[in-house]
């Protein structure tokens, strides 16, 4: 087995620069009266304790099912939440299979210790409404079979097991209090890591692309590929790539 199974360490570096305050922030900011007071941001804990295929949404999409705790008992009007998800792909191990597969991503694995790094998987935004103690929201993540994609492409090469996603957050939290209101960050060290089973983002792709796959190529090659379609009578492009296949491996002698 390759890789290694740590724990995500706090604060971990983000990438990018820091956003500017969103439009919705500013919104509800405008239509809080009163005075402004103080509240901790810092009072706020974040978990994420599940992880769903969603099945009617109009593309694949996983459903990260988050906690959100406040600590200070203050009564939070909503929250502008921003999520930067990363998989933290050094945090697991992997199988020869799999890591042939992942050649691609990472080269060798005589090579992981410097190449195996986090990925970039998704920016996301969600307003979470009113609470006092605790809330669940649902944090929804679109993915694609684009195999181009760096993180499609890494999901694609697992076979089981788990993947180690990190949630590191920002935004606003908007709160009442005894004299007015509080306008207050969410600390950039606020994080939350979750183990997603591989096989949610295998089923989910499963049942938008039953036993199918995407690829991208050029203008041209699908121009040449439709060509050598029509000109052998073929009814489907896996078709004409399967006799192409044939073809190359009859020439090599395989």
């Amino acid at each position: 087995m390759f890789g290694s199974n740590g724990e995500a360490s706090p604060g971990a570096t983000r990438f990018g620069a820091r956003s500017k305050p969103s439009s919705p922030a500013c919104a509800i900011a405008a239509a809080l009266p009163g005075e402004v007071d103080s509240v901790d941001g810092d009072d706020l804990t974040f978990t994420c304790f599940d992880g769903r295929a969603e099945r009617h949404a109009a593309v694949p999409t996983i459903l990260l099912r988050l906690r959100i705790e406040e600590a200070s008992g203050a009564e939070v009007s909503a929250i502008v939440l921003r999520c930067q998800l990363r998989i933290e792909s050094q945090r697991r191990q992997y199988g020869p299979a799999e890591a042939d597969r992942l050649l691609e991503l990472f080269g060798g694995t005589e090579r992981w210790g410097d190449t195996l790094k986090p990925l970039h998987f998704a920016n996301l935004s969600v307003t979470v409404p009113g609470f006092e103690g605790a809330t669940e929201i649902d944090i929804h993540v679109p993915c694609t079979y684009d195999f181009d994609v760096v993180a499609s492409k890494y999901l694609n090469a697992l076979d089981d097991g788990e993947v180690p996603l990190l949630l590191l957050f920002s935004g606003t939290m908007f709160t009442r209090t005894e004299t007015g209101y509080s306008v207050t960050p969410v600390p950039w060290h606020k994080e939350a890591s979750y183990r997603l089973p591989a096989r949610v983002w295998r089923e989910m792709m499963n049942e938008y692309f039953p036993n199918e796959g995407w690829i991208r190529i050029r203008r041209e090659t699908i121009d040449a590929l439709q060509h050598y379609k029509a000109r052998n009578a073929m009814t489907s492009w896996e078709e004409a790539l399967e006799s192409l296949l044939a073809t190359a491996r009859d020439g090599a002698g395989v």
